[in-house]
């Protein structure tokens, strides 16, 4: 079983007297950096957009570019996207590090697949809360937490783990539970999560459920309503419940649909795809990739997103969402 810390098992004296220089005021760089301030944590920001800077120094934090912060902080916090943290960890973060400082990710890609080589003084660390940033913050503001994993690389002053432990702590992680985990477990089931179900496997699903309704003679909103709409309130039930708590609050014809059926769509042969891209993870194959797509300037990135964005399923789905504003409450 897996060790889970809570807040008992925190503090903040690792993070006492220190500087936090979070790099990347997006996704999970507003959440963070706002409950880190609020956890009484010394806080600055790194960022370019001007629309991100603004966000940031309208609700009081100190902002500035990545080089000024990585000179006064001494825990660096890289919280830009996956492509771009190489770079700017190589030209802006690097030359400022020191022995004893702290380099802390919220996803293990880049240290996973070698794309940043740090110094064997500094403490490497990931602090991955299990959910966007949005919903860090919307919960540490009620009082609870969102899970989060801790992973140590490098414990290169003997307190790395305490460290990360006060990070999860001043972001509200331990109030939700803190997993032990590693670098390449986080990095690999993350993204196979990603490919598999959340993203990939959901989106083609959905996709081709679709096309299969309105191939057969079904009109389209029907299509949208019973393979896209409608998948919120499964979700919902399987993330309040479980998947055994969501079959007993849907009907029994649903679920004799669910039992016998489900296992004939997810087959033998989908397993051995699944199979298949867990073993591009593993083995390198799919961060090869996605390095060499970005150094190319992303030409299958932007044919396979243009060629969903087309979709006949995008047209009728905003056609259908636009007639309830109601979801924009949601």
């Amino acid at each position: 079983m897996a060790k889970i810390y809570y807040d008992q098992d925190a503090s903040f004296d690792a993070l006492k007297d220190r500087t936090v220089g979070v790099i990347g005021y997006g996704i999970q760089g507003e959440g963070q950096a706002q409950n880190l301030r609020d956890s009484g944590v010394n806080v600055l920001v790194a960022e370019k957009a001007e629309a991100r800077i603004a966000a940031a120094k309208e609700v009081g934090l100190e902002v500035g570019s990545a080089d000024e912060v990585a000179k006064k902080a001494d825990v660096i916090v890289l919280l830009t996207q996956d492509h771009l943290q190489a770079s700017i960890y190589r030209e802006l973060i690097a030359p400022h590090m020191s022995k004893g400082e702290a380099l802390v990710f919220s996803h293990g890609f880049n240290i996973h697949y070698g794309q940043i080589q740090p110094p064997a003084d500094i403490d490497v660390l990931m602090v991955a809360p299990k959910g966007p940033g949005a919903l860090v913050r919307e919960q540490y503001l009620r009082g609870a937490g969102v899970p989060a994993l801790l992973a140590i690389h490098q414990d290169s002053t003997g307190n790395a783990k305490e460290l990360g432990l006060a990070y999860a702590k001043g972001i509200g992680g331990t109030r939700g539970g803190v997993i032990e985990t590693s670098f390449r477990e986080e990095t690999e089931t993350d993204l196979f999560g990603e490919q598999s179900v959340l993203c990939g496997g959901a989106a083609a699903l959905i996709t081709a459920a679709y096309e299969t309704l309105v191939e057969a003679g079904y009109q389209p909103e029907m299509a949208y309503f019973e393979c896209c709409h409608e998948l919120k309130l499964i979700c919902d039930l399987i993330f309040k419940y479980g998947i055994a708590g969501m079959r007993r609050r849907v009907s029994d014809t649903a679920e004799f649909g669910d039992l016998s059926r489900g296992p004939r769509i997810i087959d033998e042969n989908v397993r051995e795809t699944l199979r298949e891209i867990l073993a591009e993870i593993q083995n390198g194959e799919f961060a090869r990739e996605w390095i060499l797509e970005n150094q190319a300037g992303r030409p299958v990135y932007t044919r396979l997103r243009n060629q969903g964005d087309t979709h006949e399923i995008e047209r009728i789905g905003k056609e259908l969402r636009d007639s309830m504003p109601w979801l924009q409450e949601l």
